[in-house]
């Protein structure tokens, strides 16, 4: 028995939940999947999977085995890469996933430069606001606003993401400037959904986080079309202060309520991420890729700055 081939048949089968659709990752028979999966479980001695005529599920313990098995073979496969490119030109396919507002606002007018440095690295960028999980979803590198999802994920702290209530000219006009950050609740609302639900506001104040939400006006994960409700004076939108900066500037947009502790979450080392696997490094084209936005990103974060 190929062990390594039948180890890689099972993971792609728990991933799956399908023998058919790991299968069709090999271009093999599900038959042949099936065959060496079940030869694998000879082998252990015990049933790695519970099957049934809709569905292959893990067993108890071949989730264990499966969490361990899938992370030995990651690291392989991470190993046979950095052997065959250490010291090489940086090149190949760069995977890379990023939330949407950062991706079209911050990491694409960046991306000219990165190519013209890096011409033999093919950029493959997926946007989406899910939460990426680097070891099963085909991802080099991913940036997210948060925190590390787990020890084995190197986080890279890149900027800050600072969340400031904004609102256009027109809004404030008619519905009047809050004075406090409890009199948000009283105005209109333009809501970014997270895969979490709806960011509250939250308002500090005497060491307490108090919830100031207002009346829902929209509720959406397209935070272009919230700023551009927000432009039209539909309402206050909490949104990170990169967002918006350009129409701060211009004026478009109105900061509000800038001497108050305002935010969507508590957490006060909530920033944009860089995530990538630590053994990922080593690959010249990951390592180009990552040292590139610290240079152009990093540096302008005053608490990264300050140590």
């Amino acid at each position: 028995m190929d062990q390594l081939l039948a180890l890689k048949y099972f993971c792609k089968v728990a991933e799956t939940g399908s023998f058919t659709s790991a299968a069709k990752s090999f271009s093999v028979p599900p038959s042949s999947i099936s065959r060496r999966v079940s030869d694998l479980e000879a082998s252990l001695g015990t049933n790695l999977l519970k099957r049934s005529t809709r569905v292959v599920k893990l067993s108890e313990i071949g989730e264990i085995y499966f969490s361990q098995v899938s992370d030995i073979l990651l690291q392989l496969e991470q190993s046979n890469e950095s052997v065959r490119l250490y010291q090489s030109t940086p090149m190949g396919q760069l995977k890379i996933s990023s939330q949407v507002s950062f991706g079209e606002q911050v990491l694409f007018p960046l991306l000219e430069e990165f190519r013209t440095r890096y011409p033999e690295i093919i950029l493959d960028i997926s946007l989406s606001d899910a939460l990426s999980s680097l070891s099963h979803d085909d991802v080099d590198v991913a940036i997210r606003g948060g925190y590390a999802p787990d020890e084995r994920v190197h986080a890279l702290r890149l900027m800050a993401n600072d969340f400031v209530p904004v609102a256009a000219p027109s809004y404030l006009r008619a519905s009047g400037t809050p004075e406090d950050g409890f009199q948000l609740r009283s105005h209109q609302g333009l809501f970014f959904r997270t895969p979490r639900g709806p960011s509250p506001w939250l308002y500090k104040q005497d060491d307490q986080w108090h919830d100031v939400s207002g009346h829902p006006a929209a509720i959406s994960n397209n935070a272009q079309w919230l700023k551009e409700l927000g432009l039209a004076g539909k309402g206050i939108m909490m949104t990170p202060k990169w967002f918006v900066d350009p129409f701060l500037k211009t004026g478009e947009f109105v900061e509000l309520l800038n001497d108050s502790v305002l935010s969507v979450n508590q957490d006060p080392d909530f920033a944009i991420y860089l995530l990538y696997q630590k053994p990922r490094y080593l690959v010249p084209k990951v390592k180009v890729f990552v040292d590139f936005l610290v240079e152009k990103l990093m540096r302008n974060d005053p608490k990264v700055n300050m140590g």
